[in-house]
């Protein structure tokens, strides 16, 4: 097969480093997860994905808050994920600024970031019910203690678990195929890793069980 232009591997293994900082965090918190692809073209531009489940039994508001806090992590480390440094580099940080603009929407992780935001929300007004609406200043100020608290502890599970979501997104990038279009080469690469195959592979069966809390 003809190998992977230089140019789109290193843009294919960004992509793919997103996808498995969502998977890595899930499994570590405790979601139920499915395949992860990536498409990624001549042009880079790229569609990827990591199936969570996110049915599970929640009988207390203790429990839907921890449900909303693990959430909320899972959809900011796919941006931390993705400034990873290169596999086999012995730093393994986030690039926070970097990651912060990728969820605002500069490279495409928009989607994530909206989740962010209503989640973050209905987390707050769980949280600090007594608090009066008309208090623009309180409620700022409570929604950014979540969302520090969050991005801090998200940003200590990547870089924790770093080597294992480059690794795994190497593996993801490594089987990635050119598909044909109509009996000539096409201008895309794509990989579709199942749940099953996943399960099956070391790194993932060594991912801790981590706490949404230190």
């Amino acid at each position: 097969m003809k190998s992977m232009p230089a140019t789109l591997r290193d843009y294919a293994l960004q992509i793919a480093n997103h996808e498995m900082g969502h998977y890595v965090v899930a499994r570590a918190l405790g979601f139920e997860t499915g395949d992860v692809t990536l498409k990624v073209t001549m042009g880079l531009t790229h569609h990827g994905g990591a199936s969570i489940t996110l049915t599970r039994s929640i009988s207390s508001i203790d429990a839907m808050k921890e449900h909303l806090e693990a959430r909320i992590m899972v959809l900011f480390a796919g941006a931390m994920a993705q400034t990873l440094p290169p596999r086999h580099s012995p730093e393994k940080h986030v690039d926070k600024s970097k990651a912060a603009a990728i969820l605002k929407g500069e490279f495409g992780a928009e989607q994530d970031h909206a989740k962010i935001r209503e989640l973050r929300y209905l987390l707050r007004n769980i949280t600090y019910p007594d608090t009066d609406p008309a208090s623009s200043d309180s409620i700022i100020a409570e929604l950014t203690e979540i969302n520090d608290r969050l991005w801090l502890r998200t940003q200590q599970i990547v870089e924790e678990l770093a080597d294992t979501i480059t690794g795994l997104a190497g593996v993801l990038v490594d089987r990635m195929v050119l598909v044909d279009l109509w009996g000539r080469a096409g201008d895309s690469y794509e990989v579709v890793l199942t749940g099953e195959v996943l399960e099956g592979l070391v790194p993932v069966q060594a991912i801790p069980a981590l706490s949404v809390w230190e």
